[in-house]
């Protein structure tokens, strides 16, 4: 008898134990890799608000020092204004002193030349008085001068120079060193007004020497004054390269009229003043150099900076190179602070050429 066929179940005993074991298992895997999840998660979250705390911190520590910043720019404000207003009151006070020192410059000056005008008139008054007395009379030299300078007193310009000659030339240096005998008050001097500058003594005492030396000009001579800095310029307008004749002396009160408006600047170039005794023509046989120092500009001028005295006394020599021979250069020196070597330089000069040299008081003329 054929046996019966069993039916096939797939869902037996075996089948259900398999499936539930890797059921079980998935959800223990499951639940391990998740449980690693929350606590990974958990520590992340601690390390992040720890941070979090952190910057948070430097934040308010940052604002308080922010407002101790802007603290301290507020006081720095009302200081750098409290200090405005001081500059501005210190610097009217000074505008205000140098105005005064002008004013009292300009006095001075004023009182000066009144001075002088009364000394003159008493001397012509005594003059006068010894004449129609048949008092002595004045010495040669003294009447054939064509204008009068008058000193303090009855003194004496004792110089040693000799003031004659046909042709008789002044050249004055009229660069900025003029102002003073510093170079200190030189810097200063030379940021001031006009006024200021005209009133500066050292420059009052050269415009003196001029004068002084203009009175002693023989009445039958010639003459001619020119400046110097960076060039050379004579005083009488349109005169380059002509002499003028003494005569009665109002030619010479001319240039002595101007001269007193001239202002001292920039830097001096010895080059220049010696090229002005070779464009005269004839030449001149006597000349008178003032000076205050050795030069600072050549025969090509350069802007102005600091030059040493070994570059000074270069310049110097170059320039006796073009000083003709045979005349007599006669030195005034004025004093001036930091050029030793000037007072040898222009004696050997004033030796060489037969002139004289002469460094004035600083009362003198």
């Amino acid at each position: 008898m054929a046996r019966r066929k069993r039916a096939i179940n797939v869902f037996s005993l075996s089948f259900l134990d398999v499936m539930s074991c890797g059921f079980g298992a998935v959800v223990l895997v499951f639940l391990i890799i998740n449980h690693s999840s929350e606590r990974n998660k958990i520590e992340v979250n601690i390390d992040l608000l720890s941070e979090v705390a952190r910057l948070e911190e430097q934040i308010l520590e940052g604002d308080d020092y922010l407002v101790e910043v802007r603290n301290t720019v507020k006081i720095l404000q009302q200081e750098h204004a409290a200090t405005d207003g001081l500059a501005n009151t210190i610097e009217q006070d000074l505008e205000r002193i140098r105005v005064e020192l002008a004013r009292l410059d300009q006095d001075t000056l004023a009182r000066e030349d009144s001075i002088n005008k009364l000394k003159t008139d008493l001397r012509a008054k005594e003059e006068e008085r010894r004449r129609l007395e048949g008092g002595i009379e004045e010495d040669a030299q003294k009447g054939e001068n064509v204008r009068s300078f008058i000193g303090e007193g009855n003194r004496q310009y004792l110089t040693g120079m000799r003031m004659g000659g046909k042709r008789v030339l002044i050249l004055l240096d009229a660069s900025a060193s003029m102002l003073d005998d510093t170079i200190v008050n030189v810097i200063r001097r030379r940021n001031m007004r006009t006024e200021q500058k005209l009133a500066a003594k050292k420059w009052r005492r050269a415009v003196r020497t001029v004068d002084w030396l203009t009175a002693q000009i023989p009445p039958g001579s010639e003459f001619q004054v020119y400046t110097f800095n960076t060039t050379a310029t004579p005083l009488i307008e349109g005169t380059r390269g002509r002499w003028l004749a003494a005569g009665d002396g109002s030619d010479l009160n001319r240039a002595v009229e101007r001269l007193r408006h001239v202002v001292p600047e920039k830097g001096t170039s010895l080059h220049a003043a010696f090229q002005v005794i070779n464009s005269l023509s004839p030449r001149p046989d006597n000349v008178f150099l003032l000076v205050d120092g050795l030069p600072t500009q050549g025969e090509n001028i350069k802007a102005q900076g600091t030059i040493t005295g070994r570059q000074r006394e270069r310049l110097f020599r170059r320039a006796l190179r073009i000083l003709p021979s045979n005349i007599p250069v006669n030195v005034v020196l004025f004093p001036m602070e930091g050029d030793p070597a000037a007072a040898s330089e222009y004696w050997q000069l004033a030796q060489v050429t037969s002139g004289s040299f002469l460094s004035p008081s600083r009362d003198w003329p």
